[in-house]
């Protein structure tokens, strides 16, 4: 039954790829203006647009160039970007690392932190303590990743000078001089995903304290703490892992902005860089690349889910 469950799950996942992989080429193709034209510019001939067009395929009907960039890609080509001639599954591979290690520490401080959270406002719910970080989860929510983004700029790179307001990072970078170039790009996120996750967690606490077992650890005499932690916490845990994984997607796929703010060498500027140069086979790659990520995530959060509540393993 649960191995079922879990093979629908991977299933519907890689249709979901699949469809995604449809969008993402449809959407490009759509785009207005001519492609050939756009990088070669206005004073090109039309000799050499004809030519460019041949050599990007253009000159084929969609459907044919869709099932040969999907041919490729299930080769592991990504094909070769069209402003720079570079290999794009090197390129990406690059990026793609640099996201990943931004997107790791920022998980690394906001899951415990937002779980340490979760459980003192339900520990001191409806007092001063819940209410506080009640209200920090609700405007940090409110104000956008862009704007946090600028207020750290301002504050700890040009006021106070204490971090880089541009966050570069290469291959042989030190580790420490790497933790100093995250430090604000990662705090950005980590504001970003940290209150839904902490409200998140209160909520699932909270549905479990009002179960019947929880009224008898307290005639046991156990503490506030003690309840939460040994009864009402592993009881909870299936949406809070469900939740917990849903924002590590969401931080992965949503460092567009902030990775553009900081000037971050990640997979989000190399995507804003091409979508200005109108690289359309880079643009194909990284949000195919987006989507894998978040769909390959989405579907662990199911397997977690169904591995954790045996309700869901045993619907019936």
């Amino acid at each position: 039954m649960v191995s079922t469950l879990i093979a629908q799950r991977i299933a519907l996942g890689i249709l979901l790829l699949l469809a995604a992989s449809v969008l993402i080429f449809a959407g490009t193709q759509i785009l207005p203006g001519d492609v050939a034209q756009s990088i070669l510019g206005q004073s090109a001939t039309p000799v050499a647009l004809a030519n460019l067009r041949n050599e990007m395929g253009l000159n084929y009907p969609a459907y044919v160039r869709y099932f040969h960039w999907l041919f490729g890609i299930l080769h592991g080509d990504l094909g070769t970007a069209l402003t720079s001639k570079l290999d794009i599954a090197t390129s990406v591979g690059e990026r793609l690392g640099n996201t990943l290690f931004l997107a790791f520490w920022a998980a690394i401080v906001a899951v415990p932190l937002a779980i340490i959270l979760g459980l003192i406002a339900v520990r001191y719910r409806n007092g001063f303590l819940d209410k506080a970080i009640s209200g920090f989860a609700l405007a940090s929510t409110s104000v956008p990743e862009f704007f946090i983004g600028y207020l750290l700029v301002y504050f700890f790179a040009v006021k106070f000078q204490i971090f880089p307001g541009i966050s570069m990072i290469y291959e042989d970078m030190p580790f420490l001089d790497k933790m100093k170039a995250i430090a604000l790009p990662c705090t950005a996120l980590t504001l970003g995903i940290l209150a839904h996750m902490m409200r998140m967690t209160r909520a699932a606490i909270l549905n479990v304290m009002q179960s019947a077992y929880i009224e008898t650890a307290e005639l046991k005499s156990l503490t506030a703490f003690e309840i939460i932690r040994k009864h009402a916490l592993p009881n909870a845990i299936a949406p809070i892992i469900n939740v917990v994984i849903l924002n590590l997607a969401y931080l992965v796929v949503g460092v567009v902005v902030v990775e553009v703010i900081f000037v971050y060498p990640g997979m989000g500027q190399y995507l804003v860089d091409h979508v200005a140069k109108r690289d359309v086979p880079v643009v194909q790659a990284v949000g195919l690349v987006f989507a894998a990520v978040y769909i390959f995530l989405n579907v662990v959060a199911d397997v977690a889910s169904i591995l954790a509540n045996p309700r869901l393993r045993h619907p019936r």
